[in-house]
């Protein structure tokens, strides 16, 4: 039987595993620090004694893998990813109990940490079929992102899902509408223009020859799952930023979204909000003036509808599923190098051992199928 000690590490481990989004990133890094336990490289002394001594490594250790597995390392902040060593998370004594007992059974906690990762991805494997055989006609946004309130191993990577959802739609919408941006200087300010000329040609695109540009109106996602991106989510080459939240609309979130985002035009989406709370936002409020718009997933469900079977559904539809299909790849990458991965590394082999089983082992070689 499992001491306390034990199973109060595995409780912490399943709780930070609960917490990841899909590419599990501190939890690989932990099966990492495991790893380098099991052949050697550290001890479990080293890990309750010496922190600095696999704090920074560890990160290394886990971009490898990651790298394999998704091709994606880990773009948070610096502050986010040390926060794992937090008592919040894992405190250095308890995965130092996970690495004796990961020891002791031949490696069962780094394959159980890479047997969560395989359950993600099946799910993401998944939800990959299901828009790659959706046709414009079938496609119901609302069902596309309940699958993300009902499979538990997802729900926590809900607000990229949507700001895919909220990109591929306004990406497509202004790239059809084929809106053109104009960029001029004044004329008064030719001479200006003129003793400047090689500033602004390389910065806007201007000279005194050519004193007018016109661009296609863009939009464009800051990054892939970046969360040291000061809260901005998508941003324009015409003005506004887009700020995507799946939660509902407060003045309290509409304040923290303001103070977060430096652009003087705000688009807000969300998933809900009382019509007055948005008209005292829009109308009342002091941060009023750079709230350019409320979207509501009302609106995206509606927009979604007329796009896909609208009028122009034939000229929209497949773009739009074609579009989501893209930013859904890049933010949820699924890995076909996971069989690989798993068996180089031996965690087939491991079996469950009936006088002294392991409270970590489950499962069988199916698992990495």
């Amino acid at each position: 039987m499992a001491i306390p000690e034990l199973i109060n590490a595995k409780e912490k481990l399943d709780s930070l595993i609960y917490k990841q989004r899909v590419a599990l990133y501190k939890p690989i890094q932990i099966a990492e620090i495991l790893y380098q336990v099991r052949v050697g490289e550290l001890s479990a002394d080293d890990i309750r004694q010496n922190l600095e001594l696999y704090r920074n490594p560890s990160k290394r250790w886990r971009d490898v893998v990651s790298r394999q597995l998704i091709n994606q390392v880990s773009t948070s902040s610096q502050r986010y990813q040390d926060n794992l060593f937090d008592a919040n998370a894992m405190l250095p004594e308890v995965i130092a109990i996970l690495s004796e007992h990961n020891l002791k059974f031949n490696g069962v906690v780094e394959r159980y940490i890479y047997q969560q990762f395989h359950k993600r991805q099946e799910v993401i494997l998944n939800l990959i079929k299901l828009l790659d055989l959706t046709e414009p006609e079938s496609f119901q946004l609302s069902e596309f992102l309940s699958v993300f309130t009902v499979e538990t191993g997802i729900r926590r990577s809900i607000d990229k899902a949507y700001e895919c959802v909220v990109y591929a739609l306004f990406s497509t919408l202004v790239k059809h509408l084929q809106i053109n941006v104009t960029i001029e200087s004044n004329i008064t300010k030719y001479d200006l223009l003129k003793e400047f000329e090689d500033f602004t040609r390389v910065l806007v695109g201007i000279d005194s020859k050519n004193t007018s540009i016109s661009i296609p109106a863009k939009l464009y996602r800051l990054g892939v799952a970046n969360a040291a991106d000061r809260g901005l989510d998508i941003w324009s080459n015409f003005g506004p930023a887009v700020q995507v939240k799946h939660l509902s609309l407060t003045e309290d979130l509409a304040d923290d979204i303001a103070e977060s985002v430096t652009a003087d035009r705000i688009v807000i989406v969300c998933v809900d909000g009382e019509e007055d709370t948005i008209n005292r936002i829009l109308n009342q409020l002091s941060i009023s003036e750079r709230i350019q718009g409320i979207v509501t997933q009302n609106d995206l469900i509606r927009w979604y509808g007329r796009a896909l079977r609208g009028r122009f559904g034939n000229i929209l539809g497949d773009d739009l599923l074609s579009s989501l299909r893209i930013e859904f790849r890049n933010e949820f990458p699924f890995s076909v190098t996971f069989k690989e991965f798993y068996y180089g590394r031996g965690y087939h082999l491991i079996k469950q051992l009936k006088k002294k089983p392991s409270i970590f082992w489950e499962g069988g070689e199916e698992d990495a199928q």
